[in-house]
């Protein structure tokens, strides 16, 4: 969980500075606000993981800017501890109904502060964590990172990936043997980011063969390349060694015919919003949909851009 980054609202100068001294020793990316109006900007712009949130605050208090974030859809997941007085049970269970994760009361305790923290990521974590197989986070997630993406308007880029031929391994080996394709898969799509991508950039997981990165332009066709060419290169080790020489599989299709299918390969849509304005990710997988229609009809590993304008 180290390496997040934390948003902390507090009007008093001192208990922002004992906080941040605190969560950075942890290892925690501190940012600081000190009133409802600047945090909230923030927010829009760097997209904290964790808001540490006081509530008594001149202007927009702490309850107020509680209200704004819970009311976009894309926060719901977004973990919120408020900081409380000692003698108010009221404000706790006011912040609670409001839709706030924990509180702290101040004066607050070091190993009891950091206890909450580190426990409230993991339940977030654990809680976001859709797909067992791939650990990767899922649809929930997916569609509150491209609303973030959409809202910033900074240049982005989406990467919808998809197995072809994935069908028939499944049918041919058995999946066993085709869980061992989709972690492949989430594998390789990991490393490009680690290795091409952005400090920023996501991966998720749709379920079955379908991936999403979100990353930047800039970035999207190098990522595309190296995923097709380490695809190509590692897939075909997955195969037994006498279909591997023969560079197929004949199975049985639904018609009951035997057929030769050739290896699995991965198939990337690539949207970007350099030439087009997206109101909301519905619009976007629309575009990815038929994006998608015409790689099917590519054979092999391959990936293509949305280029039009309108």
């Amino acid at each position: 969980m180290k390496g997040k980054n934390i948003l902390i609202v507090d009007d008093n100068k001192l208990i922002r500075k004992v906080l941040k001294d605190i969560l950075e020793k942890e290892g925690y990316q501190i940012l600081e606000a000190e009133n409802g109006e600047q945090a909230l900007s923030i927010y829009k712009n760097m997209f904290p993981d964790m808001v540490i949130l006081d509530i008594i605050m001149p202007g927009m208090n702490g309850f107020d800017l509680l209200r704004v974030l819970r009311k976009e859809e894309e926060n719901l997941m977004l973990p919120i501890i408020l900081l409380t007085s000692h003698d108010n049970f009221e404000e706790k269970i006011k912040g609670l109904e409001l839709g706030a994760d924990d509180y702290v009361v101040k004066p607050f305790n070091e190993k009891e502060l950091l206890i909450k923290v580190n426990n409230l990521f993991q339940r977030i974590e654990h809680n976001r964590m859709a797909n067992p197989l791939t650990g990767l986070k899922g649809n929930i997630d997916i569609k509150e990172e491209i609303k973030r993406r959409i809202k910033a308007n900074n240049p982005y880029a989406i990467l919808y990936a998809d197995l072809d031929n994935f069908k028939s391994y499944n049918d041919y080996y058995g999946f066993l043997r085709g869980d061992d394709v989709i972690k492949l898969t989430a594998k390789i799509l990991a490393d490009a980011i680690e290795l091409i991508g952005n400090e920023k950039d996501f991966l998720g997981h749709i379920g079955g063969d379908d991936f999403v990165i979100i990353t930047t332009p800039d970035k999207a066709e190098n990522i595309c390349k190296y995923i097709v060419s380490r695809f190509d290169e590692e897939i075909k080790f997955l195969y037994d060694e006498e279909d591997r020489k023969k560079g197929y599989i004949e199975t049985t299709n639904r018609k009951g015919e035997k057929r030769n299918y050739p290896f699995v390969s991965i198939s990337i849509a690539v949207i970007t919003n350099e030439f087009k304005e997206y109101k909301n990710d519905l619009e976007i997988s629309e575009v990815a949909a038929e994006l998608k229609k015409k790689l099917k009809s590519i054979e092999g590993s391959c990936y293509l851009k949305d280029r039009r304008k309108s």
